[in-house]
């Protein structure tokens, strides 16, 4: 099983943000970003990207797999 961990919680308290104001920028529920922070919902690519540009980092950056992630 892939175990996905993500630094969102951490970037943006860093940058002062609140949820809720990340969640204005990106056009989502407040929702949504809270189960982005816990890693119960998977982002789609060009959430991920937005993501990343906000943060100014890359994808790879926020996401971080634990598991079974790679390819042999």
């Amino acid at each position: 099983e892939i175990v996905m961990k993500t630094l969102i919680k951490e970037k943006r308290v860093e940058r002062n943000m609140t949820q809720e104001e990340l969640s204005q920028v990106l056009k989502v529920s407040r929702q949504t970003i809270i189960s982005l922070e816990k890693g119960k919902y998977k982002p789609s690519l060009v959430l991920a990207h937005k993501l990343a540009q906000i943060f100014e980092c890359a994808i790879e950056d926020l996401f971080i797999f634990e598991g079974d992630e790679n390819i042999d």
